[in-house]
Order: structure tokens, then sequence, then C-alpha cells
């Protein structure tokens, strides 16, 4: 079964970019949008689960926090279990892990139960889908990556468009707990993702061959610290925990900015959608400028731009006075956001390589998790403090540039750029043909080695096609005459008579 098969992505097979990998794209693309869009959707529930277990505000937010704190938190256990069973059965997994904290959450009797239900386990079974799925990506993409990583990641925005109007339609019809029930059976299609993640397979080869390569080859490890060592992955793991610290401040904060500033509820929601919109297109786009061959070596600074282009929008949405100007800044934060999404993991995909990227994404998941418990909290103790959203903006903005300069001006220092070496793919084909001749050399030296026994061999055969050329030119003349004898004869008399018969 293509279940039991563990994919190490060391198995020297060419990325297909494209066929199956398209099946495994819409696959990534739905596990992107529940991982991203669903602590954002159970939201709604909010002010129900309030009423029913008199708690406040700070009390429910925890379980979007819980719920972030998983999906990154947990980016280590995942690394070490694909590393050890595979990306199809963890996924698989985890899609039932996520649909049953969701279904055990329907029956909570207090918040605390919903924590460890809806936070902790549907938490880590999203966890189980998201990194495995990226993985996944990367291995079946190459060429087509930066666009494949941009389509990906526009299932966030595109699932937090139908998930939270779902939520709001399952609350007023069945009530909270009958829409958990709900969104914990619409889950299970998480399962049906992670089976669309079938392993490459490595073509066959001769068994002495693949002995010999599985000798030689080292164990994997679970989880490869080594990528520390290299500069490249150090750089983009500090900057990315940085620009977390103020990446999702805005989208937070920026309805009730609107709310401060004396406008409905109504039109305050309205802007997140018009935030989603345009960054649902900003992350393709994104992806094809991403993948052009004089862009995609520089994609490290494409993305410092991103950032910094992101964080300069906070800067000026800080100095929104009026409706219009909140409107302008969410159309200039969606497209820097979505330039940010779909480049983010493509950078890390550029610097440690396919081998290591499951390992490297788990420990840049960990330390990202970190801020992400810290930014949005300490920017609501700034509010509480100053009563001003100008300088919640202000300190996301400062943030999310730090990152970009830091990203930017630490490769152009201590990075230095190497010589242009094959893609991943031809060094796999190098490799095969690379066994595949040390096959076809093995047959000379062991005769070598036989002696004067395989030298006997070689004149035999040579004496046997010897032989059979003077064969062949025994034979010719003969065929000639057969051919000859063969011809009808005209009489002087006008009869015609066979040759044989005429005999």
């Amino acid at each position: 079964m293509g279940g039991a098969v563990v994919d190490t992505g060391n198995s020297g097979v060419k990325a297909p970019d494209g066929g199956w990998g398209w099946a495994v794209l819409f696959g990534c693309f739905v596990i992107t949008g529940f991982s991203y869009a669903f602590p954002k959707a159970v939201s709604v529930f909010f002010k129900e689960l309030i009423r029913e277990f008199g708690v406040g505000y700070s009390d429910t937010a925890w379980i979007s926090s819980i719920l972030l704190a998983m999906l990154y938190g947990s980016g280590p256990i995942c690394s070490i279990l694909v590393n050890r069973f595979g990306c199809r059965p963890v996924m698989m997994v985890g899609g039932l892990f996520a649909s049953l904290g969701m279904i055990m959450a329907s029956f909570s009797t207090s918040i605390i139960h919903i924590y460890l239900s809806t936070g902790v386990i549907t938490g880590l079974g999203l966890a189980l889908n998201f990194q495995p799925s990226l993985i996944m990506l990367n291995r079946y993409f190459s060429e087509k990556r930066p666009l494949a990583n941009g389509l990906a990641a526009a299932g966030s925005p595109v699932a937090l468009c139908c998930l939270s109007p779902l939520g709001q339609v399952l609350q007023y019809n069945y009530g909270w707990r009958g829409g958990f029930l709900i969104l914990g059976g619409i889950l299970l299609n998480c399962c049906a993702c992670g089976a669309l993640m079938r392993p490459l397979k490595a073509p066959q080869k001769t068994s002495e061959v693949d002995e010999k390569e599985k000798e030689s080859k080292p164990k994997p490890k679970l989880l490869d610290f080594t990528v520390f060592k290299d500069r490249g992955f150090l750089i983009y793991t500090v900057a990315a925990a940085i620009m977390v610290l103020g990446l999702f401040v805005p989208p937070v904060f920026v309805v009730s900015y609107a709310k401060e500033l004396g406008n409905e509820d109504t039109k305050s929601a309205l802007l997140l959608t018009i935030l989603g919109f345009i960054d649902i297109f900003a992350r393709p786009t994104c992806g094809i400028i991403a993948g052009l061959k004089w862009v995609r070596p520089r994609c490290v600074y494409l993305f410092s731009f991103a950032m910094l282009f992101n964080g300069t929008t906070d800067l000026l949405g800080s100095m929104a006075k009026d409706y219009p100007s909140l409107v302008v800044f969410c159309i200039f934060f969606g497209i820097s956001y979505g330039m940010v999404g779909a480049l983010q993991f493509e950078v890390l995909m550029a610097i440690v390589g396919t081998e290591k990227f499951s390992s490297a994404i788990g420990l840049v998941l960990l330390v990202e998790a970190v801020a992400v418990l810290v930014g949005p909290p300490g920017a609501g103790r700034l509010l509480d403090a100053t009563k001003n959203y100008m300088f919640v903006f202000l300190l996301a903005g400062c943030e999310v540039i730090l990152s970009a300069l830091v990203l930017a001006i630490c490769n152009m220092l201590f990075i230095k750029r190497k010589p242009q070496q094959p893609d991943p793919p031809a060094k796999m084909e190098m490799a095969i043909n690379e066994t595949e001749m040390e096959e076809l050399n093995k047959a000379p030296k062991d005769n070598q080695g036989n002696g004067e026994g395989d030298n006997g061999k070689k004149q035999a055969i040579e004496h046997e096609a010897m032989a059979k050329s003077d064969d062949r030119k025994v034979e010719e003349p003969e065929s000639i005459e057969v051919e000859n004898a063969s011809k009808k004869v005209t009489e002087p008399n006008g009869v015609v008579v066979e040759p044989e018969s005429s005999l």
C-alpha cells in the first residue's frame, strides 16, 4: 500500500512539477485554509460561550491563542513524526485529532474543557496536517515551487471568507454546540487531504545496487539540528521571529480601531473582508513573480521588500483618522500581507533545501510560537496603557521593518554568493546516472580479477562471432543460387518451364 511507504524525501526522485503534484497542491490549499482560518473562525462563537459559562472576553480569547500556540509550538514534534512515519499517515491521524477535538468540545461543561479539546487536541491535529502538507509540496514542485507556494497560501484568506459566515449560520441555526459538532465533521476532510499526499518512489534498481545504497546511506535523523550551522537559516529564523511580533497585530486591532473612530459594527467588520479579498489575489501573483528567472535567485530580498512594504503600511495606517483612510490601509496591507504569506516558506525551502526542510520548518515554527504569544498581547497592554491605537500600529510597523532590515543586511554581509550549481532534480539525475555507470563498469573490473578463465571465455566468444560471420559469407552464394534456380526458364520452342521440372 502507498501509505506504508515512508517518504524520507531522500529517494533521488526528480520533482514532477505537475501531474499528481496538482492534487497535492489542492490538499495543501485546503489544509492551509483550515490551519490559519480556523482559529479566527472559532471567535464567532465567543459571545455564546461567554453567556453559557459566565466568563469574560479575555477567557474566550485564550481558545484562539492556544490553537495558534499548538499550531506553531508543536513544530518539532511534527518534524520527528514525519521523519519517522512519513507525511501521509501523520496527516490522516492529525485529521482525526482535529475532528475529535471539536466533537468533544460540543459536549463541554466548562471553558477549561474547551481549552483542552478545541485548543490542545484540535490545535495539535491541525499542526499535524499543516507542516507535512508543506513538506510534500516542496517534494512535488521544484521549478514551479514559488507559484505552488503562492497558490497554497491563498487557502488562508479563501477559507477565512468561507468559515466565518458559515460559523455565523451554524450558530444561528444550531447553537454553539451544534456548530462545533458540524465543524468537527468538516475537519474530517483533513484525512482526505492527507490521503492525497502520495509518497514519491525512486525508480527500481538491481538488488545489489539497492543493498549497497542502504549500507552506505546514513540513517535519517528524527530532528536535524545541523540546520543551525547554516548562517542563512539562523538569519531567517531571527528575522521571522521579529516579524511575527508585529505581523498579526493590525488584523486583530483594525476593526476595533474603526469602531473607535465612530463607525458601525458591520461597516467596521467589512474592513477584514476587504483585506482578505485583496490577500486572495496577492498571494498567487507574488508566487508568479517569485518564480521569474531573474527574481528567484534573489527571493530573499523580495521577501525583505515584502516585509518592508508591510511595515511601512502599518506606519502610515497609524495616521488614519477616518473610514476611507482605513479602507486604503486595508488594501495595501492586504497586498503586503499576501506577499509575506506567499514567500515565507518559499524562502525557507530555498535556504535549507528539500532534505532538511522537514526539520527546519519545525524549529522555525517553534521560535515563532513564542513571538505569536508575545506579540498581540503585548500590543494589547500598550493599548491599555496609552488608550491610543496609533502607538499599536507604530509598534507593529517598527517590528516588521526591523525584521526586513535584519534579513536583507545580514544576507548581504554574511552570506557569500555561491557559484551557480545544478538544480536538485539535476543533481538527483546525475546521482542516478553515476550508479548506473558504476554497474556498467563493474563487469570489466570483475573480468580483470577472474584472470585467464575470463580471457578464455572472451576468446571463445570472439571465435563464435568469427564463425557466425563465415557462415553468413558461405550462405550468401547458396541463397543466390536458390534464387536463380527458382526463376522461370523459357525454352526455344516457347514453352515456359521451371528449372527443377526441366531437370
